[in-house]
């Protein structure tokens, strides 16, 4: 049993920053705007927030400096994602390209920045977040070992966020009205509903949820910050097209290729991986090639919203 905990432990630290990024970006796919600067969000948001964290860690720790890092790491994320949101919609630019150049864009200037700033770009951090066992809810059987225990608060966050995508997604006026941009903008605009304005709402909420997500992916897995997520925006835009833009499919999509990262970085700790003639690199190369092989299976079937991508011009009806 405690190597299903940890497991299930590791799972969670690569896979919640990945639900909580790809939950982003369909928010802003499901509003007709591609969001492939998902990584360059990441950065910023994980930039800035450990930032904030390394500066103040002397004068506060624990779970309150991590819960302001996370507003910092959304704000940063969300005044980014203006930057997509203002060449895609006002400028109607080419959204790969918008966003591409993010992607460009951010990890050389935190690098710029921190180097300008300490003469080195790696920001060192104190882990003060971990918790060994929440109380009363750690000592439930079974559960307790596999969910309260030797985890973040971020695991909550993630799976709260997870929660309150689906309802405002589907259950809610916004969620409708999110949709309709997407799939119908001309028909939302005829019954008055402001593309523009919704549409922009669904790049900001991609680019708080993606900030976020920068600052959970770093916290648990290092204690200092380099310019990089590891890829893992990319790696959340596949967990978007696998779970095929809905809530409920992204989150088995996203704890599948945790499963897959966590067999690529913690296999010394499964002694049945270990034992296996493998050597590290393929291990390593585990949650890629898993990647090609779920989206060459899927692709036939992933479609986005009808939409999706498509300029709209008020003009135009």
């Amino acid at each position: 049993m405690e190597i299903i905990y940890f497991i299930v432990q590791q799972t969670m630290f690569f896979a919640i920053p990945l639900l909580i990024v790809a939950l982003g970006g369909m928010f802003s796919e499901r509003s007709g705007i591609v969001n492939i600067a998902l990584e360059g969000i990441m950065i910023i948001g994980g930039f800035i927030s450990i930032a904030f964290i390394h500066i103040f860690e002397t004068r506060m720790s624990g779970q309150i400096l991590l819960l302001l890092a996370v507003l910092i790491a959304g704000l940063s994320g969300a005044i980014f994602s203006l930057l997509h949101a203002f060449a895609s919609i006002n400028l109607k630019a080419d959204q790969t390209i918008s966003g591409t150049a993010l992607n460009l864009f951010a990890p050389a200037f935190a690098i710029f920045v921190a180097r300008m700033v300490q003469g080195l770009q790696q920001i060192p951090f104190q882990d003060t977040f971990h918790i060994a066992k929440v109380p009363v809810l750690g000592d439930i059987p079974l559960l307790g070992p596999l969910l309260f225990r030797n985890s973040y608060i971020t695991t909550y966050l993630g799976i709260g966020i997870a929660i309150l995508s689906e309802v405002v997604i589907n259950h809610t006026r916004f969620g409708l009205r999110l949709r309709a941009c997407g799939e119908h903008p001309q028909a939302a605009d005829s019954v008055g509903i402001n593309v523009y304005k919704i549409r922009y709402a669904g790049v900001i909420i991609s680019g708080v949820l993606a900030g976020i997500g920068g600052l959970v992916f770093i916290v648990p897995t290092s204690t200092n910050f380099n310019a990089s997520v590891a890829g893992y925006g990319f790696l959340a835009l596949a967990v978007l097209i696998f779970g095929q833009w809905r809530t409920k499919r992204i989150i088995v999509a996203a704890f599948f290729f945790g499963i897959m990262k966590t067999f690529a970085s913690a296999y010394s700790g499964i002694p049945v991986l270990k034992d296996l003639p493998i050597s590290n690199e393929v291990y390593k190369m585990i949650p890629y090639i898993a990647t090609l092989i779920i989206l060459a299976f899927s692709s036939k079937n992933s479609q986005a919203p009808r939409a999706e991508g498509i300029p709209y011009d008020k003009g135009s009806r």
